[in-house]
This record gives C-alpha cells, structure tokens and sequence, in this order.
C-alpha cells in the first residue's frame, strides 16, 4: 500500500504535468471556423493531399502555354519584341481587344467578293490527297475584298518556341474590327530556321483566321473535294529517287512528277 505522503507527491505531478498541457495549447496557434475554433492547427503532414492530388495539379491542364509544350516564349529572349497588354493612348490595343467582333457585317461589295468561288487553277493537291489553297491566294483575295491596307493581322500572344515547333496566336482584323482568333504552327529542324519558322506559322493563322471570312470554304466540302479530285487530278505510281522504294501519290492532271519523284 501506498503511504498517504506517496499519495500526495503523486497527485502533485499529476496536476503539474496538467498545467504544463494547458500551457502549451493555449500558446499553439488554433484554427478558424466553427468546426475549429480553440483547436489547435494539425502538422502540415496530416493535411497534405494524396499522391493522385498531387499529380493532378502538376499537370499540364491550366498551365501556360509554355511550360505544356515544354518551350519557352521567343520575345523573353529578345528585348523590346513583347506583346503589350496595356496602352494609355485612345488607340485600339489589338493584342487584347474584341472590337467590332459580330457587331455589323460588312458591304455588300466585300461579301460579294469574299464569297466568290475558288478558281480550279488556283487549288492545288498534295502527294496524300490534300486539297488546298497556297496562302499567298487567301492575301490576294483579302486584297481585293477589303483593298491593300484595310486588313491586318495582329499578334495575340508571344511565339512559343520547342524543339521542333513554333505556334503564335494571332488576329485578323479588317476595316476596324476583329475578324477572327486563330493559332498558328510550324515545324522547324535547327536554330537558324526559327525565323522562317515565325513567318510559315504568321501565314498559317492567316489561313485559318480566313475560314471565318468563308474564304476557300469548298475545301472544306466532301462533296466539292471528290468532285475537284475527280476532274483535276490524277493518282500515279512514282518512285523516289534516293531510296527506291514506290507509292501512289496525287497530283494534278496538268502537273508532272517531280523530285524526289520519278
């Protein structure tokens, strides 16, 4: 049996060590809340998501363009060439403005000559069966449309540069208003092609920029296509010339075979 005086030293640190917790809690800090008031804020461990969280905000959903393409932008590197977001003057920004986007069509004259159809000479057909009108077509047409000077195209975002693809996108905007948005690509194979690069992915938003103008819509057409293929090309077995090997190619009935085709 425990003596009365063991008793009390026992009863002693009891409360002791009490006070010491109390002490303790009421310096850590607490959380808000209704569900958490007074409690005291768990270890950062113990609220970490799981692994699956984790993984799911280090993916490439909602990242800039950039780091999801693995690229870096081109005007970092090259002082003085940003897209500006911001300007003080009373001018239209178009590297951020909507202006005049579906506000008012335009004149007759313009969607005349806009929804002309394409001449058969001016298509032309890639080796695979692909149809499709050369960029410096869709330039002319707006030209004649809109007049030399009364249509742009503007940047929208910085050039993002890969080891194999640069991609900008771009605005069209004609007679004072916004046209149409589009992203425009293009591969390159080293360095010292990037500027050509720029300029092949400038030209290919042009052309997608130009489908909401209704500009070369028949490419787009099942109907027009297997026609165009039937009356203006033809299918042919060639052999390339460095490796030997064979293949049926398209190409136009007034075209012949060239290199490396033979």
């Amino acid at each position: 049996m425990f003596r009365p005086r063991s008793i009390g030293l026992l009863v002693a640190k009891r409360n002791a060590v009490t006070a010491v917790k109390r002490v303790a809690n009421a310096r850590a800090p607490t959380t808000a809340g209704a569900a958490g008031v007074g409690r005291t804020q768990e270890p950062d461990n113990a609220t970490a998501p799981p692994p699956e969280h984790k993984a799911l905000r280090t993916s490439s959903f909602g990242k800039p363009l950039n780091n999801s393409l693995r690229g870096y932008s081109l005007e970092g590197r090259l002082p003085g060439t940003e897209v500006h977001s911001r300007d003080s003057s009373n001018e239209i920004n178009w590297a951020v403005s909507f202006q005049g986007l579906g506000s008012r069509p335009f004149e007759d004259a313009v969607q005349l000559e806009l929804a002309n159809p394409l001449a058969a000479e001016d298509i032309e057909i890639k080796p695979d069966g692909l149809v499709y009108l050369p960029e410096i077509k869709y330039r002319r047409i707006l030209n004649r449309a809109f007049g030399a000077g009364g249509w742009g195209l503007v940047p929208r975002s910085e050039t993002t540069v890969t080891d194999k693809l640069v991609t900008r996108e771009y605005a069209l905007v004609c007679h004072g208003q916004l046209v149409s948005l589009a992203r425009g690509e293009q591969d390159y194979f080293a360095e010292s092609g990037i500027p050509t690069a720029t300029e092949g992915c400038k030209s290919n938003a042009l052309m997608r920029c130009c489908k909401d103008l209704g500009i070369g819509s028949e490419l787009w057409d099942p109907v027009f296509i297997k026609n165009f293929k039937k009356s203006n090309c033809v299918e042919k077995f060639v052999e390339h010339v460095t490796t030997k090997k064979k293949r049926k190619i398209w190409l136009r009935k007034d075209r012949e075979v060239e290199y490396p085709y033979k």
